[in-house]
């Protein structure tokens, strides 16, 4: 694990803490409640560089292309014809911080698919991403990758990481230690509040 560093070229990116996924219905994630006090915690250090990131799903499956058109016809539930959009609302603490934090939305897994996002990333000269939220083993691990990718360091809080599957969060944790030492570094939201301030 390498040396946790956060300057002023660190940003914070808090992904689908959305009650589209805190309230119980299709996509419940059960304990992204515990989480969210740890987003808080650390959001709060610097909320002006803080994006939260929003899953927002198409209205009907045949807006997606392939493979997510079929993934819709099993959720269609989950398009917003049907669904209650104020689901879509990040989920309480967070929204009292935007603004000064960002919202960023976006209609699949990774964060670095909307366009402004690398863009506006840039003009903040960042270098690090501190990445919570959920869930781990979907679109936070989407982001990851993607950050990788495009060059910056990504720190993850784990504890403030939430999945509705808890071996394949485990799994994904011990991935990003074993293989991915030299750009991914682990903590603590305590840790990271600390270094952070």
């Amino acid at each position: 694990m390498s040396e946790l560093r956060l300057g002023p070229r660190t940003v914070h990116l808090a992904v689908d803490l959305q009650r589209l996924f805190a309230e119980p219905g299709p996509w419940f994630v059960p304990w992204m409640d515990r989480v969210v006090p740890n987003v808080v915690e650390i959001a709060r250090r610097h909320p002006e560089r803080t994006v939260f990131t929003r899953f927002i799903p198409p209205r009907e499956p045949d807006e997606m292309p392939g493979a997510w058109r079929d993934y819709y016809r099993r959720w269609h539930a989950m398009t917003r014809d049907t669904l209650d959009q104020r689901l879509l609302q990040l989920a309480e603490p967070l929204r009292a911080l935007v603004p000064p934090a960002r919202v960023c939305d976006k209609a699949v897994y990774s964060a670095f698919a909307h366009a402004g996002l690398v863009r506006w990333l840039r003009m903040q000269h960042a270098d690090t991403l501190i990445v919570t939220g959920g869930e781990t083993d979907v679109c936070v691990l989407a982001t990851v990758m993607a950050a990788v990718d495009h060059g910056f360091h990504v720190v993850l809080p784990t504890d403030a990481l939430c999945s509705a599957r808890d071996a394949t969060h485990d799994a994904l944790l011990m991935l990003y230690r074993q293989r991915f030492e030299r750009q991914i570094t682990t903590a603590s939201t305590e840790e990271v509040a600390r270094v952070w301030a």
